[in-house]
């Protein structure tokens, strides 16, 4: 039972718990957007007004304006606000972070590089894809090109950087290079203001976030905390024995109720039947004073057979009823 681990956590750390979830189950993902707001009012509303929250974070990112937003709104119901990572909180998982006074990292946790992503109508289209489906353009991918094309094609004059910037405009959009240009600087001044929280040295500051946004050389990279508070300065801090076990059973129970380690597959999941009903719980917002709010996917899975000049081929349809928050108990 979660319940009696959150009332123990918020008894050993003096403070209101607050949890929340974005499921990174294959093929069932979720990322921190902006609908989780108003929920996320709703629960530190019924804390009233405690000196401190406690924040229990699980994600691989999403919408950094809400990261930004969250932190902002949180600190507005308490003096003190701190993070528990028991794995995974990257991208703006990690920004979230910044904005603690401390971050409590298990052995297990690992923060990651803060670049964002820019997608909209006037990306990429991808090959191949349904019409209007396009590929995120990411900071951390134009810089890379742009840096390959310097150094290992030794192109550094002025009219080569021209013509490589033409080169680009040929497959990215401009107008989209230029979101690229203006996500990057938001997130840094986003990152910066956020981290006064917790360091106070300018130096310090501007290397966390030179890492962080730029640096780090892949979206990919992972931050334990040995790193993040002997190399980037952070405020970690380790949990001990008893903490840690109340840490790792509350994520134990969440990561079975949402299959976050069991890939969903719709075929698999049909297992023969002609159709299927189905009915997963694909984020988490939960505390003990408001209850649990899930973001909950149903619908129905059909498998058709349909006739090609190849043969009969069997087609999965998915009929999708409902994809949004709902409150549980």
């Amino acid at each position: 039972d979660r319940l009696a681990d959150y009332k123990e956590l918020e008894e050993r750390r003096e403070s209101r718990l607050l949890v929340y979830i974005t499921s990174d189950r294959r093929h069932m993902n979720t990322q921190i957007a902006q609908d989780v707001l108003p929920l996320i009012i709703d629960h530190v509303d019924s804390f009233q007004l405690p000196h401190k929250i406690t924040l229990y974070l699980y994600t691989r990112g999403g919408d950094t304006l809400t990261a930004w937003r969250l932190v902002n709104l949180i600190r507005m119901f308490c003096d003190e606000f701190e993070v528990i990572v028991p794995v995974n909180a990257h991208s703006a998982g990690t920004l979230i972070c910044l904005g603690a006074d401390r971050i409590i990292m298990t052995k297990q946790a690992t923060l990651g590089p803060i670049d964002p992503s820019v997608n909209g109508p006037l990306n990429p289209q991808i090959p191949f894809a349904p019409p209007g489906t396009t590929s995120p353009v990411s900071v951390e991918a134009i810089n890379g090109f742009i840096e390959l094309a310097k150094k290992e094609l030794g192109n550094e004059n002025g009219a080569g950087t021209t013509q490589l910037l033409l080169k680009l405009a040929d497959v990215v959009h401009p107008l989209v290079l230029g979101d690229v240009y203006r996500a990057q600087a938001q997130i840094k001044m986003l990152a910066k203001k956020l981290l006064a929280y917790q360091v106070t040295e300018e130096e310090t500051i501007t290397k966390v976030i030179s890492f962080l946004c730029s640096e780090s050389g892949s979206h990919d990279y992972t931050i334990n905390r040995r790193e993040a508070s002997q190399n980037l300065g952070l405020n970690i801090e380790k949990p001990d024995g008893e903490l840690y076990l109340i840490i790792k059973s509350i994520y134990n129970d969440i990561s079975n109720e949402l299959q976050l380690t069991n890939p969903y597959e719709p075929a698999t999941f049909l297992s023969g039947a002609q159709q299927n009903q189905y009915s997963f719980h694909r984020g988490l917002i939960e505390s003990i004073s408001c209850g649990s709010h899930f973001f909950l996917t149903e619908g129905t899975l059909k498998k058709e057979v349909i006739q090609t000049p190849g043969g009969p081929q069997t087609r999965i349809n998915d009929e999708r009823i409902y994809d949004g928050w709902r409150f549980m108990k």
